[in-house]
């Protein structure tokens, strides 16, 4: 039997045969990533091919060490970084997690840049956080997707959050111990530009399940992405990808692209880091984050929604792909599969 399927991986839980049906359970983690539901589908054309009736059900259990004691109820904390603001690391996690949620997980999104909390405006709800009980509080939603953010406890929106690094830390923590999130598949964390206190508190709290960096092909962000990129290295939390936003500018009226920031900053990143390039988004106004109508992957008319929506996919594909590593070096063999490579849709040529 060869070392990259799924038995020798250690990706079934159990099996159970009987004259009804054939039961087969999955040590997945990544809902609703393209790849595993690829990988689940070959497994029930066998299944049936065999004459049985398939019952394939995804699941990955504390046996394989994912235990998790600070978000019991959440499968996947995914970071968003950038090394500098104004990159769009905001739109790219407020897009990603409506993404998400519209392809079926359960979704929430951490608003950890608590001296700029712009994802409320990207994911309006109509309601204030609530409070159980206890005292816990309970984010609100925006069409599905759970939200927190400083600006919620804010009594005037142009009121700025004059903190410093105790208080930074504060809040973080009032987030990770005092919101009550239920289940989630993904929990998106939005956090501040650079290498500061919201990061590191996130990295020695949280357990990350990966880190998705957002930068521009600017000669300056894409030197700042890669401090970021070591910070996540250094501390042993899996780099997802690259996401490269503002990549070109595609006129609308001629259809010419125009590099107007440069070109290839994520190509640099990927040669010298190993690391996929997620996604190649270009300069758009649909992308303004001044706007209060919701996240451009819910515009049904935008031109960029399938783009949007191709680097949902690929983020959850490599979730997926490192939770298997993480699962394949656990019973101790080589994780490499043709299959987990990122997209060739979505990977820079």
């Amino acid at each position: 039997m060869n070392d990259d399927d799924i038995v020798s991986l250690g990706l079934v839980n159990d099996i159970d045969i009987d004259h009804e049906g054939a039961t087969v359970s999955l040590a997945f983690n990544a809902p609703y990533a393209p790849t595993e539901l690829e990988i689940g589908n070959d497994i029930r054309d066998i299944v049936e091919d065999a004459g049985m009736e398939p019952d394939l059900r995804a699941d990955i259990g504390e046996e394989h060490g994912f235990d998790q004691e600070v978000f019991p109820g959440v499968r996947n904390v995914v970071a968003v970084a950038s090394g500098k603001g104004g990159v769009g690391k905001t739109t790219v996690a407020a897009n990603l997690a409506a993404g998400l949620n519209d392809r079926g997980a359960r979704v929430g999104i951490l608003d950890a840049d608590v001296h700029g909390p712009n994802v409320p405006r990207l994911l309006p709800s109509e309601n204030e956080p609530g409070v159980m009980p206890d005292g816990d509080i309970v984010p609100p939603r925006s069409e599905g997707v759970a939200v927190m953010s400083t600006d919620h406890l804010m009594p005037d929106g142009d009121q700025p959050a004059v903190m410093r690094g105790p208080m930074v830390n504060n809040v973080m923590m009032k987030f990770v111990e005092e919101v009550e999130w239920g289940r989630l598949d993904y929990l998106v964390v939005d956090l501040p530009p650079g290498t500061g206190d919201a990061s590191l508190n996130l990295l020695q709290t949280l357990p990350v399940a990966g880190v998705v960096i957002v930068t521009t092909p600017q000669e300056m962000a894409v030197a700042d992405a890669r401090k970021g990129l070591k910070l996540f290295a250094d501390h042993d939390a899996p780099v997802l990808g690259v996401v490269e936003n503002m990549s070109a500018f595609r006129c609308p009226s001629c259809d010419d692209t125009h590099e107007v920031f440069g070109a290839g900053g994520g190509d640099e990143i990927r040669e010298d880091y190993d690391v996929p390039v997620l996604s190649e988004l270009p300069v758009h106004p649909d992308f303004d984050s001044g706007s209060t109508e919701g996240p451009t992957i819910r515009d049904e008319d935008s031109p960029v929604k399938e783009e949007l929506f191709d680097m949902v996919d690929a983020v959850a594909d490599r979730i997926g792909e490192v939770n298997r590593r993480q699962v394949a070096e656990h019973v101790g063999v080589d994780a490499t599969d043709d299959r987990d490579e990122v997209p060739a849709a979505v990977e820079s040529d």
